[in-house]
This record gives structure tokens, C-alpha cells and sequence, in this order.
């Protein structure tokens, strides 16, 4: 090896230059630097850089992500006709019926939480590529299973469809914030995360809003069966083009890493286990509180989105179409939270800010949406429903990058995985105690309760360490670089920490 860096003689490639010492993480790395390395050649390999197809495969994900949150709640807008016309296989009692009807939202939460693990373990061993696979094609699978439900006595091929595509989400849910890192530079990782929880989003917000107008409330169940044909065939359609396309276009990650962080994380990734970076998720404190303030505010989400159909019809009866525009108020108002959310977060790095803020807006959005329920002035609600909807649901993708943030290098897919199977929890917790509270005490207690834990979850964010690894890796990075490229004196060996 030489002292210095020389621009004569035989060019040695950056990949032997880094793997003459192999990458520790966490610890002091001594990286050598060869003889006879061209500084152009390392500066084409080691800078970053972004390709314009990271916006198809962005797009490729939102539709995919978009197509399955569709039909997370697709039945439960219309859960009254929904135990119309499925009467002859519910239970006779109202209370088990409507519980029946929960469960084909709740579906989606209980099978997220067992199959998390070995879906981020797949994630992080086979990559983007795999996993958008699987999670099309179950996505279309539980579609066209749904088609042969189009009969009074078959709610539990319904609700076997409804696990199918349920389990879909373990393979798409968790991944925004890891194919923003894995496609995106530094300056638009945040941006593009909120559009990759964008695409759930809109889903929701066409969950809510199509399904009354496609399948609307009748006596006649020849009618609700060919409604509901329709929208089964429909969808079933979609959703097979869409497997296909991802089959076809989708790859894993482009040919260079778009980021100095990006670069630093593949490679500790090589060496860090799954197992291990579960570990050190778990060690965490300041990722432990983020996980349970997550679960929180993205259960009581759950637990409002569930719940709607019979929330809005409580006070404003036989108007199933104004039940589904408030969803769709609630989530498109989330997808302007979330974009403004995400380009806040590119420009600012306020991370913990920004997530204690959100929240605490949240709370009183709540608030405010409880108590002018009541008030039967329908426009009002849709003001507060939007407002609820542009702050907690414009808290998704905060938490995705918070806890990139806080947890780096460990996977991004991980995190999520982990901040999504405490969601899920909370949700299932939160729709049975609202689901109760309904029945057996009133709506207005159910929505005093999702109040009172956002005021708590609030408060739990307030103790959370900001403490941004990933931008510190970034800027370590680069200075190191920088020295390499430009200062020909260079020691034989550098030190970096990481």
C-alpha cells in the first residue's frame, strides 16, 4: 500500500478499498487507503446517486399499498348492509353481529402481529423486490376470493378472503420508510416516505367513499348482491394488473445507493443479523416509548376508521353516503397532513417537534370532532373530521423517519415492521373497547376515551430522546469523504466512527 493517494498507475476499485477492513457500525473502523487509487474513481463510485425510475417504483408501491388499504375497509363503511344481506350465516345476536362486522377490519390487525417478524426478516434478507411480490399477489388472491361470496350463507368465506388479503400487509405496510432510503437521496427520503403512506391513505379515503355509492342500502338482497358483484369483480381486476405490473417493472434497488447513509447502512447491513437488530430495537429506550406512542395514535386511527359506519349513523340516521364522505374528509385531509408533514421534516430535521406537536394537535382534534358531533350541523363535522384527519393521520410518516432516525443503522423495514405490530395492537385493544363502549354506554363515551389516550400518548412522546443517528452518520460521512477526495497528504489510514 502507499502513503497517498496517486493518480498514476493501475486503478484498485473503492469495493476493494473499503473491504481491505470490514465495516463495524457501532464502533471505530480503520479504513485504508490503497496506492495507485484514482480519486476520479473514487468519487464516481462513493458519491451518491439518485434515478429517476425511484419514482416508478414509488408508484408502483403506493398503488399496490393504496389497492390493499381499499379493502381494509371496504365492508365496515357499509357494515349495515353488510349484516343485511349476509343475515343467514351472522349470529342472531346484534351486539355478536356487529362485533362479526368489526372483525373483518380488525382481521387486518390481528394477522399483522404474529407474521410481522418473519415479513421484516424477508425484507431484510431478500429485499424490496420479494416482498412487494408476495404482498400483490395475496392482495389479489383475497380479491377473487371475495367473488364467490356473492351468497347470504357465505360470511365465512368472506371473512377467510378478508385473511387472505390481510395478510398482505405484513409484506407492504413497513416498507416506506426502506424504499425511501434505499431509492431516495437525503433531501427527499422524508418527502418520499409520506408518499409511500400516501398510497395507504388514499386507499382508505376510496374505502370509504366508494363502497355506499357502489353498493347502497336495500331491501331487496338481489340488488345488494349484484352491487356487491360488481364491486368484488371490479377490484379483483385491478388488483391482478397490478401483480402483474410489479412482476414485470418493480426491481430491488438501484445499481449505487443514493446516499452517504445509505452506502454506510449496506454495508453493516451485510454483518448485522436480523435477529440482532431486534435486539438493539428492543435496547432502545427512546424506540420503545416511539413504538407504544405509535401504537397509540395509529390504533385510535383503527379504532375511529372501524367504527365510523355506526358513529355517523348514530346521529344522522340512514345516511350511509355521509358516512363514507366523512372518511373520505378524515383521510384526504391526512394526505395533505402527511406531504406537509414529510416536506417540513426534509427541510427543518425537527423530528421530535414535529412528532410532539402533531400529537398534541391531534388530541384536540379529537376533542374538538367529539363534542360537535352532536351539534346536528353536518358541515361542522366535516370540518373536524378534516381536522382531525390532516394531524393524525399526517402522523404516519413522522413516525416511520423518527424512528429511522433514532434507530440508524438499524433496518428501516425493521423499525416499521415493529412500529406497525404495535399499531396493530393498539387497534384491535381500542376498536373492542370502543365497539363496547357503543353498545353498552355511547358513542360520545367511546370517542371521550380515544381523547383521553391521545392526551396520553402525547405525554409518553415528550420523554422520548432525539437523539438523529442517521443525519450524524450522513455528516460524519461526508466530511470523511471529502477528506479522501480532495486531500492527496492523506494518511495511510483514516479513522471514522460510526
Amino acid at each position: 500500500m502507499g502513503g497517498k493517494v496517486s493518480k498514476k498507475g493501475p486503478e484498485t476499485s473503492v469495493a476493494q478499498l473499503l473491504s481491505a477492513s470490514p465495516t463495524i457500525p457501532t464502533t471505530l473502523k480503520e479504513v485504508p487507503i490503497l496506492g495507485n487509487v484514482s480519486p476520479t474513481t473514487i468519487e464516481e463510485t462513493l458519491v451518491p446517486k439518485v434515478y429517476n425510475r425511484r419514482w416508478i417504483m414509488l408508484l408502483l408501491f403506493a398503488t399496490l399499498s393504496f389497492s390493499n388499504a381499499y379493502q381494509w375497509i371496504h365492508l365496515n363503511i357499509i357494515g349495515n348492509v353488510i349484516i343485511e344481506f349476509y343475515n343467514e350465516s351472522l349470529p342472531t345476536d346484534s351486539f355478536q353481529q356487529a362485533t362479526a362486522i368489526d372483525w373483518l377490519s380488525m382481521i387486518y390487525m390481528l394477522c399483522y402481529i404474529p407474521l410481522i417478524f418473519p415479513a421484516t426478516w424477508l425484507l431484510d434478507k431478500k429485499g424490496l423486490r420479494i416482498c412487494l411480490i408476495c404482498g400483490a399477489f395475496l392482495n389479489a388472491l383475497g380479491a377473487w376470493i371475495k367473488c364467490a361470496c356473492l351468497a347470504s350463507g357465505r360470511f365465512p368465506v368472506l371473512m377467510f378472503a378478508q385473511t387472505i388479503c390481510a395478510i398482505a400487509p405484513i409484506f407492504i405496510v413497513g416498507i416506506p420508510a426502506h424504499l425511501a432510503a434505499t431509492w431516495f437521496g437525503p433531501d427527499q427520503v422524508s418527502t418520499a416516505t409520506a408518499f409511500g403512506v400516501f398510497g395507504n391513505q388514499v386507499g382508505c379515503a376510496a374505502g370509504f367513499l366508494l363502497p355506499p355509492l357502489l353498493v347502497p342500502n336495500s331491501d331487496d338482497r338481489d340488488v345488494i348482491e349484484n352491487d356487491l358483484g360488481k364491486m368484488f369483480y371490479i377490484w379483483a381486476g385491478l388488483t391482478t394488473a397490478l401483480f402483474s405490473s410489479i412482476i414485470v417493472v418493480f426491481q430491488d434497488k438501484p445499481p449505487q445507493p443514493p446516499s452517504k447513509a445509505q452506502m454506510l447502512a449496506a454495508e453493516s447491513g451485510e454483518q448485522e443479523s436480523y435477529l440482532g437488530s431486534l435486539k438493539n430495537l428492543f435496547r432502545s429506550r427512546a424506540f420503545i416509548l416511539l413504538a407504544i406512542t405509535y401504537g397509540i395514535n395509529t390504533g385510535c386511527y383503527y379504532g375511529i376508521g372501524t367504527l365510523l359506519n355506526p358513529i355517523i349513523l348514530h346521529y344522522f340516521p340512514g345516511q350511509e353516503q355521509i358516512a363514507g364522505q366523512i372518511g373520505l374528509v378524515l383521510v384526504l385531509a391526512g394526505v395533505v397532513g402527511s406531504a406537509v408533514a414529510g416536506l417540513w421534516l426534509d427541510r427543518t430535521k425537527m423530528f421530535k417537534g414535529t412528532t410532539v406537536g402533531i400529537y398534541l394537535l391531534s388530541m384536540a382534534g379529537m376533542v374538538v370532532f367529539t363534542f360537535t358531533l352532536g351539534l346536528d350541523l353536518i358541515w361542522v363535522v366535516f370540518l373536524t373530521a378534516g381536522v382531525l384527519g390532516f394531524f393524525m393521520t399526517g402522523y404516519l410518516p413522522v413516525g416511520f423517519e423518527f424512528a429511522a432516525e433514532i434507530t440508524y443503522p438499524e433496518p428501516e423495514g425493521t423499525s416499521s415492521g415493529l412500529l406497525n405490530a404495535s399499531a396493530q395492537t393498539f387497534g384491535i385493544l381500542l376498536t373492542i373497547g370502543m365497539r363496547a363502549l357503543v353498545e353498552r354506554v355511547s358513542v360520545q363515551s367511546a370517542n371521550i376515551t380515544v381523547s383521553v389516550m391521545l392526551l396520553v400518548g402525547t405525554i409518553v412522546t415528550g420523554f422520548i430522546s432525539a437523539d438523529y443517528r442517521r443525519q450524524e452518520a450522513g455528516k460524519r460521512e461526508i466530511s470523511y469523504f471529502d477528506d479522501v477526495l480532495h486531500d492527496e497528504s492523506t494518511p495511510k489510514t483514516r479513522t471514522l466512527t460510526t
